[in-house]
């Protein structure tokens, strides 16, 4: 009996040996993999990818796993705080810099062939003598004529480190003509047109806020004024912004002194005010400022500063609703991180950057909810606000609410008109009326030359004859009636830009069918 109790003893003994063994052994290996870690210094996240490089089981790709992580890492903050690999970082300096490397030609693909639309006074070529309306059909030896050549990658092709050379082949009336280019600086305008509207109205369109912006508002609004321009209507729709110290500048030319333009202020940055000096040069000068649900950033610093300070009259639809200031931080592989700082503020103190969440379908959601077509849909926090200097109610918020607001236009698309603008007739038609009357229209420098031109033409009966014969499109009496008084100005406008006018003849021709300028100029 005492032979069997110890031997089941020993049994049990060794169970729990062995047991404590296992254990011990489990606890080692976990305290081996137990690595401490602490939020607060990000040494949970340097272990992870150094752990990672130690114990994976293939080879890493190390650079696309930095970025990979430093993109999830920014994307918990704020849609605005990106980082940007070495292209997207040069492409997005380029864009906003004022100048890039390249031939000095603007040109759109209406018809899987890139035609130039215009040619960069002073740039390489004009030069060598390229003209609107020429049809690109080779960069070097790469045929990007009918063969659904990416817009962007013959973009890439052109341009290129200045001082080197390019051979461009152009297609002009009958003949084949190739142009070898020498690339060099070619400026970017950020002004896309100004003129006046009347004898004594102005009309200006800035398309974004570049390093050259100031200066070239100033000189276009000065030229405007020396015209006869007691009244402008500054237009910043569709501007996404750009430079904060552009619109600063622009804002003061407009302001008095003493003028609050915009203040910031952030965790890390202690609070910044800027004020007109009142050294403006067009502060006598009428002001109204056209906004959109696309005008954002700098547009809408330049706008809340005229609209807190009383100053003009805004007119359109509420702006996008960007009220955070970025800034860029490089690194030595020629990537970088533009990175939220600040939160800017209107003069009257309030915040007009809108919610995170569905940050990107805001514009959709206003579409399906109405706003763009009544002002009794738009959704504003009523609980935000603030008063201008005049003591009139504005909100914070989600954008900027103009003081008059102007629905989008739906009841001039015809069926026509529709099917028109799905297949890019009405570019491919201007394109044609320019190859049969270039020798006429290339010329042209004033608008009155302009006018007696496009006199001649029986847009009427021309233009639907075309779209039937080439793009199949079928035009009853009663479209055209019902489509006219939005296309003929369109048309006009297309096809006077390949004029010397440029721009300038593209919205001159094409502003009296816009709403929002029509509301502007009615309350002149």
């Amino acid at each position: 009996m005492k032979k069997n109790l110890w031997q089941i003893l020993q049994v049990v003994l060794g169970i729990v040996i062995g047991a404590l063994i296992t254990l011990t052994l489990v606890r080692y290996r976990e305290e081996r993999h137990l690595v401490k870690t602490r939020y607060t210094d990000w040494r949970k996240l340097n272990l992870v990818l150094d752990l990672v490089q130690k114990n994976y089981v293939d080879t890493i790709n190390r650079e696309g796993m930095t970025d990979a992580a430093v993109v999830a890492a920014l994307a918990k903050l704020d849609p605005h705080s990106v980082y940007l690999p070495p292209v997207q970082l040069e492409a997005s300096q380029e864009e906003l810099a004022g100048n890039f490397d390249g031939i000095g030609i603007q040109f759109n693909v209406p018809n899987d062939t890139a035609i130039v639309l215009e040619v960069i006074a002073g740039g390489p070529s004009e030069k060598v003598g390229l003209q609107p309306g020429d049809r690109l059909l080779k960069v070097d030896d790469k045929v990007i004529a009918g063969v659904h050549f990416p817009q962007d990658s013959m973009v890439r092709r052109i341009k290129g480190p200045s001082g080197t050379e390019v051979t461009i082949t152009v297609k002009r009336g009958p003949e084949e003509i190739p142009f070898k280019i020498t690339r060099g600086k070619i400026p970017v305008h950020s002004v896309d047109a100004a003129f006046m509207l009347s004898d004594t109205v102005g009309y200006l369109r800035l398309g974004k806020f570049s390093r050259t912006t100031y200066d070239e508002c100033h000189k276009a609004a000065l030229q405007l004024k020396e015209e006869g321009m007691r009244h402008l209507i500054f237009d910043v729709r569709d501007n996404s912004g750009g430079y904060m110290d552009q619109a600063l500048l622009l804002s003061n030319d407009y302001l008095s002194r003493g003028d609050t333009i915009v203040y910031i202020e952030g965790l890390h940055r202690a609070r910044e005010v800027y004020k007109a000096d009142g050294s403006g040069k067009l502060q006598d000068v009428g002001l109204t400022v056209l906004i959109s649900e696309n005008s954002a950033s700098a547009s809408e610093i330049f706008a809340g500063a005229i609209q807190d300070n009383d100053r003009g009259q805004l007119v359109g639809r509420r702006s996008f609703g960007k009220g955070l200031v970025q800034e860029p931080f490089f690194f030595s592989d020629n990537s970088g991180v533009r990175l939220t700082v600040a939160r800017y503020y209107t003069p009257s103190g309030r915040c007009i950057q809108k919610p995170y969440d569905n940050y990107y379908y805001d514009i959709y959601n206003r579409y399906v909810d109405g706003e763009i077509f009544s002002a009794d849909s738009v959704k504003l926090d009523t609980t935000d606000i603030h008063r201008t200097r005049s003591g009139r109610i504005v909100y914070g918020g989600g954008g900027i609410m103009p003081d008059v607001f102007v629905p989008m236009d739906t009841t001039r698309a015809s069926n026509f008109y529709i099917a028109c603008n799905r297949k890019a007739t009405q570019m491919r038609y201007a394109a044609y009326v320019f190859d049969r009357y270039s020798a006429r229209i290339l010329p042209i420098s004033t608008f009155e030359d302009m006018d007696r031109f496009l006199s001649i033409l029986n847009l009427k009966v021309e233009f639907p004859a075309w779209a039937r014969k080439n793009d199949g499109i079928l035009c009853t009496e009663a479209e055209w009636d019902e489509s006219a008084p939005y296309l003929v100005p369109q048309l006009k406008a297309l096809i006077a830009r390949y004029s010397k006018l440029g721009e300038n003849a593209f919205y001159k021709y094409y502003l009296p069918v816009d709403t929002t300028l029509e509301a502007a100029e009615a309350l002149l």
